[in-house]
């Protein structure tokens, strides 16, 4: 049974390959949008922490200032991919030079292999 386990994870392991690794990058973009989702969250609980039961602000604002920290802008900020892609083509920019030597400008960084 370990030997089929040990052959399985070998298997897998020698389809992916050298080169591929899991690569999950967060923009400036993305630290943004996680930072306002923790301020979010700071200020409605410091609201909550208000002494009166029945005010306005700890029954009404704080909830919706946690429900958008939590359920809005945190996935939101994870989630989030820059269209712009500089990331991505910095990213491509160094493995190329790195395989091949070749200077930046000659050095297609589109998503579409072409060789």
């Amino acid at each position: 049974m370990a030997k089929l386990k040990t052959s399985k994870v070998a298997a897998l392991k020698s389809k992916r390959g050298k080169g591929e690794t899991l690569h999950i990058a967060f923009s400036k973009k993305n630290y943004t949008i996680i930072g306002i989702g923790l301020l979010l969250i700071i200020f409605g609980y410091v609201l909550m922490t208000e002494n009166s039961v029945d005010g306005f602000m700890p029954t009404v604002v704080a909830p919706i200032m946690l429900f958008f920290g939590y359920c809005v802008f945190i996935p939101l900020g994870i989630l989030f991919k820059d269209k712009s892609g500089e990331d991505f083509g910095a990213d491509v920019v160094k493995d190329a030079k790195k395989d091949s030597g070749k200077t930046t400008a000659n050095i297609n960084t589109t998503n579409i292999k072409t060789s």
